[in-house]
């Protein structure tokens, strides 16, 4: 099977990726149909009626990929384009993100077709509680446990938690419906923070395989979002030097390093990185190629494909964003000897937080930050180590290993349940 072309979707990347991991664990063809298939798929229209009249028309999607290790968990996506097709991969990449971390979850995820950035305040809080309400019975802590994702925040889950609540006649919801919520409403310190800081909890303990040391690192980091910002910043703090960052509007450099911290607060005047004092202003697709010892990529995927796969500096490759790196560009990159974090394991940090806070809410419980920081930090350093070990037994790239481990505790999960309905 040839590899997908090189402007593949993430729907096409995951499937390449779960079908070559069944071949390398020779599973039967009923464990690889099963695999390669959404558990449930669920496409809704929703009208709600906006302050000046208008009636808006939008699409929805919840999928529901593969719940065998338990209820699917995956953000909510909100963007202008998002469609079915994306929905089901980023649900396919939740399935093995949740299983390679070690939590109960299966994988899901969900979207909302619409540009948030068209919408007031107000305005997108009446679109979130009529998805919400459409889906609602698609939507609970032993179905589909959804987060913030591209386009939502945690303000959003807010609102989510009082419709649902509010439906139900209670002060709270029976359960964790939902996660990365307000800490006032029983979410959970540190986890907007989760994501990046797990990321580079993984650059640290690649440091470690390969001798290098994370004070003095060069990093390059394309996107400036949640996930990008944060990996910068705790970079930085752990004495890196970020010498490359961009977004939607270009990219800044500076061979002596970005101050990360008034970056961010150029960023928050003024919505992008470009123009900002303290470097010079680049083009943003050079931020990729930037000659670096890390480069992580935390917007979009399909970023690194096979046209500059070649023109990759850096000696590690830490996937901040889901499937960044397209197949044909992983096998480039592996000839050439790049070490590459996959994607279900460098940005999982924030699922595993996600976890904390369904146990915390669960349990009615509180965590300190001090706590969510140190469980994080351990479950990222021990889930490298068995991936890397692996890695090494078997002669497979990282990618490969952490894959290997993901879908076959996934297929344990089937055969114990029963291959019967």
């Amino acid at each position: 099977m040839n590899p997908p072309p090189s402007n593949s979707t993430i729907l096409q990347t995951a499937l390449w990726n779960v079908q070559q991991a069944a071949r390398r664990l020779e599973l039967d063809e009923n464990l690889t149909r099963r695999l390669s298939e959404p558990s449930e798929q669920i496409r809704k229209v929703i009208h709600p009626l906006m302050p000046d009249g208008r009636s808006l028309h939008v699409l929805a999607y919840v999928v529901r990929y593969n719940d065998v290790l338990g209820p699917a968990k995956g953000g909510i996506r909100m963007t202008a384009t998002v469609d079915l097709d994306e929905v089901t991969g980023l649900a396919m990449e939740m399935t093995w993100k949740t299983s390679l971390i070690g939590v109960p979850f299966g994988g899901g995820k969900a979207g909302i077709c619409y540009d948030p950035a068209q919408l007031r305040p107000t305005e997108k809080e009446i679109l979130i509680r009529a998805f919400t309400r459409g889906l609602h019975r698609h939507i609970g802590p032993e179905i589909y446990v959804p987060a913030p994702d591209m386009g939502t925040n945690e303000r959003d889950m807010g609102h989510i938690c009082d419709c649902i609540s509010y439906s139900s006649g209670t002060s709270i919801t029976a359960g964790c419906f939902v996660t990365g919520k307000p800490v006032v409403l029983g979410g959970i310190v540190g986890r907007r923070e989760a994501t990046g800081r797990g990321v580079v909890s993984t650059i640290a303990a690649a440091c470690q395989r390969l001798n290098l040391r994370l004070p003095g690192l060069r990093a390059a980091v394309q996107g400036f979002g949640n996930v990008g910002s944060v990996t910068a910043l705790a970079l930085a703090e752990a004495g890196a030097s970020v010498v490359a960052v961009s977004d939607l509007s270009g990219g800044i450099f500076s061979k002596d390093g970005l101050d990360v911290r008034r970056l961010a607060e150029h960023v928050q005047e003024t919505g992008h990185v470009r123009g900002f004092a303290g470097g010079s202003d680049v083009p943003r697709d050079e931020v990729l190629e930037t000659d670096c010892d890390v480069l992580i990529p935390a917007a979009a995927g399909s970023v690194i494909t096979e046209q500059n796969a070649g023109r990759i500096r850096a000696r590690i490759v830490a996937e901040g964003a889901n499937a960044p790196v397209t197949p044909a560009a992983d096998a480039i990159l592996g000839d050439r000897q790049v070490f590459v974090i996959p994607d279900i394991l460098c940005n999982a940090g924030g699922v595993f937080v996600s976890y904390l806070e369904y146990t915390q809410e669960t349990q009615r419980d509180q965590m300190t930050r001090e706590e969510v920081e140190r469980r994080l930090a351990e479950r990222m350093q021990t889930t490298f180590e068995k991936v890397h070990e692996r890695a090494e037994r078997t002669a497979v790239t990282m990618r490969h290993a952490a894959m290997d481990i993901a879908v076959s505790r996934v297929v344990d999960g089937i055969i114990a349940r029963g291959l019967l309905p």
